[in-house]
């Protein structure tokens, strides 16, 4: 039992190559949803989104078909609301049942209260984001070859910077957390349920 155990440990540990295309920023209207609940007049506003298409390949010596756990570090770089500069938004997304060798998406999102917070305005404007960025781990793993990283704009790592002041005033969101949560589930990796 022990040495089955610690073959299905060395198996997740394994590190992964990530291959990770530039990230996209987008606005989106808060979704009507229909069903039998009455009907509420509202005018929908707009959430911001950011979304990255991933795929994790594993070594040969891997032969399951998904990975256990899948961590997306995120980091948003905004317009300071209290003045001049740029403060930085970060949210860890982890993700579980991964499949190998499939591109697949992960994403984060600003509710249109924090885009009113942040700009002034409900209309969500990208214009407020200057640069979106990350890192995933594989099984807890740095990716292969520094493949895990992401960035709208530059090098990877601009997020380490000293000139950025972080920001918690108002969070960054996983899927879940959103009205989009049961929407095009199937193009986007699992998230971890909270406990």
């Amino acid at each position: 039992a022990l040495g089955m155990l610690s073959m299905v440990s060395s198996l997740s540990a394994q590190a992964g190559k990530v291959t990770v295309d530039k990230p996209d920023f987008d606005s989106l209207t808060s979704p009507e949803v229909g069903g039998n609940t009455g009907r509420k007049s509202f005018k929908p506003k707009e959430w911001l989104e950011a979304e990255v298409k991933f795929k994790v390949e594993m070594p040969d010596s891997y032969k399951e078909k998904f990975v256990n756990d899948v961590t997306v570090k995120w980091y948003v770089a905004v317009k300071n609301p209290a003045g001049k500069g740029t403060v930085l938004m970060e949210k860890i997304v982890q993700h579980v049942n991964v499949p190998v060798g499939e591109e697949i998406f992960s994403s984060v999102y600003l509710a249109p209260s924090a885009v009113m917070r942040l700009s002034g305005s409900d209309r969500a404007s990208k214009s407020i984001v200057t640069a979106v960025g990350g890192e995933i781990l594989v099984n807890g793993t740095a990716a292969v070859k520094n493949s895990g990283y992401f960035s709208s704009k530059g090098k990877p790592g601009w997020w380490t910077s000293d000139k950025l002041s972080r920001y918690d005033s108002v969070p960054l969101l996983n899927k879940n957390q959103t009205p989009f949560k049961f929407l095009w589930w199937d193009r986007y990796a699992e998230i971890k349920p909270e406990h």
